[in-house]
């Protein structure tokens, strides 16, 4: 009988052939895939549920009313209303479709980005390990902290923009439309929390001193005003103060981890090597043209005697 053949040893440093790293590519892409179908799959069957958690913030702030009492009461209120609506027969179920498949890769996520993980994670060293499991840790809590601010003051921007509404004119709001602007606002947001990371990550990679960070704050903190003035178009100073406001909080805070972090590897470089680490190689160029003189002075020995005995001299 044939023997079976012996399962190949995986190399400590993560080193296999092309063919092997295709093919636990194309194993770690189907799995995530297969995740994430199935994800949507089951999230097909609570899209309403989806759809009015996204859109509920903004239809209980502009949404016009649906009984004859609360209409009644709004005919006396003259702030406009939006109208949600869906234009097309295929429509529905295109919407369907979109929503169940943005929330299979949003619930889906720990299983592909583990997957991600799992294919670059033995490529690198341990203390690239240890800061990518850092940033991993800090940045999902930060994407998801601008992503509730997002879901708070969505309901001031939008009423605000109703107000440019010309009276007596019916806003009719695609759905679509007001998911699309939902999920943007949350992704915005969401990215704008990591902007701290991104500065601490910069400065652990030697681009960036925190000395420089702390010399830009005036431009820094104009900036996010600016930002949380566009993305946020209301004239309420506690919405734009709402995302402008924690985000200098957490740009002071990559700035202090920064200075730290500075000061840190001064006194590891002042200190020297430890003993397990080599020391830095003097590349400093030498003039060696006195060595060539003395190599030549001193490349051939004195001769005691200049008879030959089978042919040779004292030198050879």
């Amino acid at each position: 009988m044939p023997k079976p053949a012996r399962k190949k040893e995986k190399d400590p440093e993560g080193r296999m052939p092309l063919a092997d790293h295709l093919r636990e590519l194309r194993n770690r892409l189907a799995k995530a895939i297969l995740a994430i179908v199935v994800v949507t799959v089951v999230a097909a069957f609570f899209y309403n549920d989806i759809i009015n958690f996204l859109t509920k913030p903004i239809l209980d702030s502009v949404g016009c009313a649906k009984t004859f009492e609360e209409l009644a009461r709004s005919s006396d209120n003259a702030q406009q209303c939006a109208r949600i609506t869906i234009n097309g027969l295929l429509a529905p179920f295109t919407l369907a479709l979109q929503v169940s498949l943005m929330a299979g890769v949003v619930f889906a996520s720990p299983i592909w980005l583990f997957q991600l993980w799992a294919f670059v994670a033995p490529g690198l060293h341990r203390h690239e390990k240890k800061y990518a499991y850092a940033f991993v840790a800090s940045g999902v809590p930060l994407f998801l902290g601008g992503g509730y601010f997002a879901y708070r003051v969505l309901p001031t921007t939008a009423t605000v923009l109703m107000e440019f509404t010309p009276s007596g004119v019916d806003n009719l709001l695609p759905l679509d439309d007001l998911l699309q602007l939902v999920t943007r606002m949350v992704v915005v947001f969401g990215l704008s929390f990591e902007l701290p990371l991104l500065l601490i990550m910069l400065n652990l990679t030697g681009a960036l001193s925190g000395k420089r960070m702390l010399g830009w704050w005036r431009a820094m903190i104009m900036g996010i005003t600016v930002f949380a003035a566009v993305a946020t178009p209301s004239t309420d100073p506690i919405s734009m103060l709402s995302l402008a406001g924690p985000i200098c909080v957490l740009y002071f805070a990559a700035v202090a981890f920064s200075l730290l972090n500075d000061r840190r590897r001064q006194r590891r470089d002042a200190a020297g090597p430890a003993d397990d680490e080599a020391s830095d190689l003097d590349l400093t160029p030498e003039d060696i043209g006195e060595v060539e003189t003395v190599s030549a002075t001193r490349a051939l020995p004195e001769q005691a005697n200049t008879d030959r005995v089978n042919g040779y001299d004292d030198v050879t």
